[in-house]
């Protein structure tokens, strides 16, 4: 579950550390007061795009840290499977803000953003205000199954996965060598000469460092000479040398140095420099007298170098990339000249591929449908929960047009809402009000069947009231009984059900304007959720209705818990 949050320098937020509780964690305030950042500062947390504008105003810095506590042993392995360690059963995940950059840290160590979304995934399931409107598109629905079947999908839709990709693969080298005599011929004949031109080179791994090196000395061998006559001529030569000057000075040195042991210590580091000078100079005049930097060997080094350079333009970027392009081309060379015999056991081998393909699809496929069956009843019951009186939902599977790595079905979601109509899908059928709550369902079956221990809700609320806003309520807190749930809500029904109750307000600080949040004590909570009721207007009666509304959530909490 989610513990804290602390954010710092974010939209109107100054800075805000809040500790969420178990159960039910409820967000109120005005219209405008900030509650969007709280979600927006958690979703930046875990890994979302950075806008510029979620940066205070003249600050140099934002900071979002989620502390959260992570008991369950599944989910602790699911971590050390991504090298997270989780010590004292806490995770902390943070993301700062400075400078147009940002930083993403996991339990204090840098991370790529990729990594904390991966974390994320298995702690926290995000309801955002327009999720619900995904349930228009097909493709979501099976996602929402495979996620639901995922105990015993998980390892046959991995199989698919790797079946398909072993059957396009052949299917690809088969339709690559499908040809007829006359391209056979050209393909082996140019391949052939392609061998040939490696071949003929006899290269040498290694040697094209050694060359260059060698290249370097010859292109430069007149300024190597000149400058060795020149450093010679300096150390070495003359009366003026340095070789000489330093056997002079050791000698008026050698004069003295028997009376001052310091005098003896510069005598000594004088020799050792005056040894050094010598085989300094004895190296260079051996070198000058070696030095062959003669014309036509320069000529074959950078001759062998060109033809090097040529082969890497066409083959590779070094010598081993080369090497092993002449490796592929001896093994097509091979596959030609027996061609027919190669396609023939490439038809035998992707027929045999084809066959596991669709047996794997037919498995996943199956297993899908065993699992649409489970699902669309427990989301059926979740409806009725809901105020959905006479409702009917079912999946419903078609062959997909094209069969992929994701399999053979085309499934979609159908619903009827009154009786006597015929089911329809969802984008014909339900209303925004009714997508929130077909998307509740949908949420509170797959949270019965999943260990993620924290289910943010971004205004679940929107189109409904009255009785059905009574029922959503009392749904999100049969979801809060074994999960955290985090809801921003307008409606006193939901709020009512509060374990926990934060209060979001807006005010002007000196010139800025800042947002702060805040728990609320059991007559706080009143007052807010009389706030909700009546508006600008909050009398005794209505702060009465609020208080009633209270006991009544909390009866019906009792009542639930006792089941």
């Amino acid at each position: 579950m989610l513990r804290s949050l602390h954010v710092k320098n974010l939209a109107l937020i100054e800075e805000a550390e809040v500790e969420f509780g178990e159960g039910l964690n409820i967000l109120s305030g005005e219209t405008g007061a900030g509650k969007s950042i709280i979600i927006g500062s958690v979703n930046l947390a875990l890994g979302e795009k950075v806008q510029k504008e979620m940066l205070r105003e003249n600050a140099d810095f934002a900071l979002v840290e989620l502390i959260f506590e992570v008991p369950d042993e599944q989910v602790k392995a699911a971590l050390a499977a991504m090298d997270i360690t989780v010590e004292e059963n806490s995770v902390i995940l943070s993301r700062k803000i400075s400078g147009g950059r940002s930083v993403a840290r996991i339990n204090g160590e840098t991370v790529p953003a990729s990594k904390v979304k991966e974390v994320a995934a298995l702690l926290i399931d995000i309801h955002g205000q327009h999720e619900h409107q995904s349930l228009l598109s097909k493709k979501k629905h099976l996602e929402i199954l495979d996620d639901y079947a995922k105990a015993e999908l998980a390892k046959p839709k991995e199989a698919l996965k790797e079946s398909y990709k072993k059957y396009r693969e052949l299917k690809e080298e088969l339709e690559n060598n499908s040809m007829d005599e006359e391209q056979r011929l050209r393909e082996l004949s140019f391949l052939e000469y392609e061998w040939q031109e490696i071949e003929d080179a006899a290269l040498r791994i290694g040697e094209d460092g050694e060359l260059e090196n060698d290249y370097k000395k010859f292109a430069n061998g007149k300024k190597i000479v000149e400058a060795l006559n020149r450093t010679y001529e300096y150390t070495a030569g003359g009366m003026d040398g340095a070789s000489n000057l330093t056997s002079r000075a050791l000698r008026e040195l050698s004069n003295v140095e028997d009376y001052d042991d310091a005098v003896r210590g510069f005598s000594q580091e004088l020799l050792e420099i005056d040894n050094l000078l010598s085989d300094l100079n004895r190296e260079i005049s051996e070198y000058l007298q070696e030095a062959d930097f003669d014309e036509e060997h320069f000529f074959q080094t950078e001759k062998r170098l060109d033809l090097i350079n040529h082969l890497k333009s066409k083959y590779g970027d070094s010598i081993e990339e080369i090497l092993e392009e002449k490796q592929k081309r001896e093994e097509k060379i091979s596959r030609l000249k027996d061609h027919d015999a190669y396609v023939t056991g490439l038809r035998e081998q992707l027929m045999q591929a084809e066959k596991i393909f669709h047996a794997d699809c037919k498995k996943v496929s199956e297993i899908r449908k065993k699992y649409a069956k489970r699902l669309t009843a427990e989301v059926t019951e979740s409806l009725i929960d809901l105020n959905f009186l006479d409702v009917r939902f079912e999946m419903d599977f078609k062959n997909a047009e094209r069969i992929t790595g994701n399999g053979m079905d085309d499934a979609e979601f159908l619903i009827s809402t009154n009786p006597g109509e015929p089911l329809k899908p969802l984008s014909k059928v339900a209303s925004g009000g009714e997508m929130s709550r077909i998307m509740l369902a949908m949420k509170a079956v797959l949270a019965e069947n999943d260990s993620i221990g924290t289910l943010i809700f971004d205004e679940i609320d929107a189109g409904i009231s009255g009785r059905t806003a009574q029922m959503v309520s009392e749904k999100m807190n049969v979801i809060g009984r074994k999960h955290q749930v985090i809801c921003i809500t307008h409606l006193p029904q939901i709020a009512a059900m509060a374990d926990v109750h934060f209060l979001i307000e807006k005010s002007v600080v000196g010139k800025n304007t800042v947002s702060t949040i805040r728990p609320l004590e059991k007559e706080e909570s009143v007052k807010e959720l009389g706030r909700m009721i009546g508006g600008v207007a909050i009398t005794d009666t209505v702060l009465e209705s609020a208080r009633e509304m209270k006991e009544l959530a909390l009866h019906a909490k009792k009542s639930k818990s006792e089941k």
